[in-house]
């Protein structure tokens, strides 16, 4: 059976980075975005391994700030590195999707 963990993986990445090029926000609310916007099985422990490698490379930065609802939040922003690196994700993905829609005639 197929496993689509490691298209998923890339996948999301450049969702979160787009969602973080909007605005600055915490792990759980970029689950429910990513949820909003079609991918139904996504949990928080897949969308928390990726911000700690994003952050590694450099490529976010993150802060606690206050939550009015209790306990401080880690919210999470791109860095000028962030903001390089998914101008060429987009760059890559038209390039990918052109391709994958040519192969499978999914062009209209």
């Amino acid at each position: 059976m197929y496993d689509k963990s490691q298209l998923m993986r890339g996948t999301l990445e450049g969702c979160i980075l787009k969602f973080l090029s909007e605005e600055t926000t915490y792990g759980y609310e970029l689950v429910e975005r990513l949820e909003q916007n079609g991918f139904q099985d996504i949990k928080e422990g897949t969308i928390y391994p990726l911000l700690v490698r994003l952050e590694k490379k450099g490529i976010i930065r993150s802060e606690f700030r206050p939550s009015p609802l209790g306990p401080s939040r880690k919210y999470y922003s791109l860095t000028p590195d962030g903001f390089e690196y998914l101008q060429e994700f987009t760059e890559n993905w038209k390039q990918i999707e052109a391709s994958v829609n040519q192969i499978f005639r999914l062009e209209e």
